[in-house]
């Protein structure tokens, strides 16, 4: 099988889902670095991939797909052999629940409070903190019941929120509050083929 090209920048939580993805899949990857600091995304030759511009994207053999949660979904379908994406209607529903959280909590709460201190964004950090806890002690309540976010086995909906919570106190954010997350995220980090996101030395990183 050839390597499936995934144009990456190291420390997008959304590029990593889908490294993370490749990897918990043992396909071959060709990792492509996208300069995100010298406006490579935004160059003729990387908007003919993703008209968006924006990380990841990836191709598979002439199969060009852009979005994190869309390719996630692609891959599980794809080489999931039945497993990371439920067919059943309520088990889909309850993926499909989750990535929706990816894309708008998620990202609005602990991704946003990254950007501000990893990245310099100029948004009102306790706004964005306070926002991130509210979101927390929901996932926490219910982390309490299930091993993972949708029943007993992982999914693409884990592999979607991993990043951003796990990084989450780069941004301030703290998770000593929420002892079923952090179990999640070492059940995460304990599946064969784990491969980490690099961590940033800001916020409570710092003394980390």
């Amino acid at each position: 099988m050839q390597a499936i090209k995934l144009y990456n920048f190291p420390r997008s939580g959304h590029a990593h889902r889908v490294e993370l993805m490749l990897s918990l899949l043992q396909l071959p990857t060709e990792l492509i670095f996208v300069d995100l600091a010298k406006g490579a995304h935004k160059q003729p030759e990387f908007l003919a991939l993703n008209p968006f511009g924006q990380v990841p994207a990836i191709d598979d053999q002439g199969v060009v797909l852009a979005d994190s949660n869309a390719i996630l979904v692609y891959l599980a379908q794809k080489y999931g052999n039945g497993r990371w994406l439920p067919t059943d209607p309520v088990g889909a529903a309850r993926v499909q629940r989750w990535l929706s959280f990816a894309a708008g909590p998620l990202a609005f709460g602990p991704a946003r409070a990254r950007l501000i201190t990893v990245f310099g964004a100029s948004y009102n950090a306790e706004e964005v903190i306070a926002y991130s806890h509210t979101w927390l002690k929901v996932i926490d309540q219910e982390l309490a019941n299930s091993t993972y976010l949708v029943g007993s086995e992982p999914t693409i909906a884990d592999v979607a929120a991993y990043s951003y919570i796990a990084h989450a106190p780069e941004g301030n954010v703290s998770l000593d509050d929420y002892s079923n997350v952090r179990a999640w995220l070492a059940r995460i980090e304990a599946l064969p083929g784990f491969v980490g996101m690099p961590r940033t030395v800001v916020g409570l990183q710092k003394t980390a």
